[in-house]
């Protein structure tokens, strides 16, 4: 070897030793910050030391690792997602609302291990965001995958490598085994004793901190691009982007809470400790609790302190704190025993109604709805409330200009929960229904004394004739994907359309005519529409609109039936003798097919080629049969389209409200008011994996 290339050689192994240096030290100052909260330096110093370590990589790309700072955003954008299946898998939570069903569930357990369980527990902070699992080999970030079903997850690894929170490698084995052996655990030191361990399985949460997330959505105002709905939306779709570079740019955090690879742990409370150790954020403000009364305080602290949080939480993560216990209880569905998520109540704010508005459905039902003085309720933007009916603002005793409490809770409509008069000021005014529609200008009325409800009574009102399309293109109905509101808007402004049998006849050549759209988009949408022309009778039935029938309605007349065509000969005492077919919608359904418009819209519809699917009447009972249900919530295994149909397949019958009738309450996430009375009305609440449960899913 000459003197030059000497010299060379030990240019490079000084600069390997410094980039090598670099890495340890930013590795330092991460675990410092995100997992100690003690940096020792500022951000402006740690982004110098990583400006170093770039330029240095960039000049000797060779000395580049998976496992370098540099590398969170790494790769190129993926065109799919493999598959993972889990090393156990990851579960999700039994809900409880209240303290008497955070204690029935203490109660249960014991009683399923006839044993004392509630000799400690380990209570976390429900954060609402993604479930990830994380994977190490020789003691470097290796596989990173989201929860899927349980059992199986998608490979998000790169996206997973932008989250600074997330150590692309393992603090040095000597250091940790110095840690864990002067903090008692020396079973967990010994894996550590010559190097890292082959693998090791760690699991968390992936979210949003709100003040990102408010700062996002400002970006999408200011670039005319819709608001994203709350964080956890957010940090779920980020985390699925096929570019790491969107996901880094969303600048997601996130917590360890469990650490799957045994390493001799006995506690949940010691798992928290040494992820700490390993390098891992864990929340600073997750507590051992003795027993029922601490966890009762701690969930009252949180249930009131949990704006004062960066992030989102819903409730309270409540383990049993000894492992074995935990284990003991086995799990339930796709819930462990051990552990349940003892939920907050509905979340409120205050806020100050702008202006009430009208707005014209499809049966011509007029609705006030409050224009709010925009305001956040639970990481979601409110800005509209429902006000139903007059009567419902007389209720309330509500002015326009008032200061009002509104609550959300889950998918569960904004609502005024009440009026602050004392904050009324001189410029309120009292709101009045109008006369008139404000579409269309014609009359408006109470169709009887009874009813709450005004309606525009012109047949031909804009309003109610747009609001029907909309309705009858809907999931529920015709399901044409890509025909949303906007576009039946523009082809009805075009003049490309007068009714609902009219789409199924447009050229997709004209449509591409159309500014926005050209051939490919035009295409897809023909495509969409001729999919949709085979319809099963019960969505159809549901598609006409028909006053007072709804979907449930629609399956009932769908299954008598079997046929459009005995269904529209049907008189109006041969409906009223249907079960679950009251007076009010026999007549309804009997005059509408009575009236020789919508039965010439009926042959329209055959003329174009519409393809109804006929029903088989059920010949055996299912497990559900005459079994009402109710569902309130958002549900986490299932949507709720999917668990309808799951109780109409085994005979049930869904209500949209509870009553003295309904015999179950199916509770998701967030539930809204049905919860409630069902409690007051003894009807049997079901948590989401009890009606998995029960349907056998």
């Amino acid at each position: 070897m000459d003197r030059t290339q000497n010299k060379n050689l030990k240019e490079r192994i000084k600069i390997e030793d410094r980039i090598n240096k670099l890495r340890k030290e930013i590795e330092k100052h991460r675990y410092l910050y995100h997992v100690l909260d003690s940096p020792e330096i500022s951000d402006s110093a740690l982004d110098s030391l990583k400006h170093e370590l770039e330029q240095l990589e960039s000049q000797y790309p060779e000395f580049i690792t998976q496992d370098s700072p540099t590398q969170r955003i790494g790769g190129e954008a993926k065109k799919e997602f493999a598959k993972v299946v889990h090393s156990s898998p990851m579960l999700s939570f039994t809900d409880v609302f209240s303290e008497e069903e955070f204690e029935a569930w203490g109660r249960r357990n014991e009683d399923f291990v006839d044993k004392n369980i509630s000799d400690g527990f380990y209570c976390e902070l429900k954060i609402d965001g993604l479930a990830v699992s994380l994977i190490y080999k020789n003691g470097a970030f290796a596989i990173g995958s989201t929860r899927g079903n349980g059992v199986i997850g998608e490979e998000v690894t790169m996206n997973l490598k932008t989250i600074e929170a997330i150590p692309l490698k393992l603090r040095e084995p000597e250091i940790i085994y110095s840690e864990l052996k002067k903090a008692g655990f020396e079973k967990a030191a010994n894996f550590f004793r010559s190097g890292w361990p082959k693998e090791l399985e760690v699991r968390g949460e992936v979210f949003m901190n709100t003040k990102d997330f408010l700062t996002l959505n400002k970006i999408q105002t200011k670039n005319n691009k819709p608001l994203f709905a709350n964080p956890r939306n957010v940090a779920a779709g980020s985390i699925r982007q096929l570019d790491p570079k969107i996901t880094s740019s969303r600048r997601l955090d996130s917590f360890a809470y469990d650490l799957v690879t045994d390493m001799g742990q006995v506690t949940h409370e010691e798992i928290h400790k040494i992820l700490k150790i390993l390098g891992f954020k864990t929340n600073s403000h997750n507590k051992f609790c003795a027993d029922v009364n601490e966890v009762m305080a701690f969930h009252k602290k949180w249930g009131v302190d949990r704006d004062k949080l960066a992030y989102e939480i819903d409730g309270v993560v409540v383990i049993v704190n000894d492992i074995d216990k935990f284990k003991s209880l086995s799990v339930v569905g796709k819930a462990p025993r051990g552990a349940v998520a003892f939920k907050f109540a509905l979340k409120e704010a205050e806020t100050i109604v702008e202006d009430i508005k009208i707005q014209v459905g499809r049966t011509g039902a007029l609705t006030p709805v409050a224009a709010l003085k925009s305001v956040q309720i639970g990481g979601v933007t409110v800005q509209h409330a429902s006000l139903h009916n007059a009567d419902e603002i007389e209720r309330l005793g509500l002015y326009i200009g008032d200061t009002v409490i509104i609550g959300r809770a889950g998918d569960v409509i904004p609502k005024v929960l009440r009026v602050l008069p004392a904050m009324r000021p001189k410029s309120a005014r009292k709101f009045k229904m109008p006369n008139s529609c404000p579409d269309c200008g014609k009359r408006v009325e109470r169709i009887n004394a009874e009813d709450v409800i005004i309606r525009c009574i012109n047949k031909d009102c804009p309003a109610k004739h747009r609001e029907w399309l909309y309705h009858f293109t809907s999931h529920a109905a015709f399901d044409i994907v890509g025909l949303g509101p906007k576009i039946l808007d523009r082809l009805l402004e075009e003049g490309l359309i007068e009714d609902g049998a009219d789409i199924f006849t447009i050229d997709p050549k004209v449509i591409a005519t159309l500014s926005g759209f050209g051939e490919k988009s035009a295409q897809k949408l023909y495509i969409s529409i001729e999919k949709s022309k085979t319809i099963p009778l019960e969505r159809f039935i549901y598609a006409l609109g028909i006053p007072n029938v709804g979907e449930e309605t629609s399956l009932v007349l769908a299954q008598h039936f079997g046929t459009l065509d005995r269904m529209v000969k049907a008189t109006a005492e041969e409906l009223n003798n249907i079960e679950d077919i009251g007076d009010l919608t026999a007549k309804s359904i009997a005059d509408w097919f009575k009236n020789l418009q919508n039965r010439k819209f009926i042959q329209k519809f055959l003329k174009v080629g519409l393809k109804i699917l006929l029903v088989k009447k059920q010949t055996t009972p299912g497990k559900l049969t005459n079994k009402s249900f109710v569902l309130t919530g958002i549900m986490d295994s299932m949507s709720r389209d999917k668990a309808k149909q799951r109780i109409r397949e085994a005979g049930g019958k869904i209500s949209e409200s509870v009553s003295k009738n309904t015999d179950f309450v199916v509770v998701g996430s967030e539930p809204g008011d049905k919860y409630e009375k069902a409690k007051k009305l003894g009807v049997k609440v079901l948590s989401e994996d009890e009606f998995l449960k029960m349907i056998k899913v």
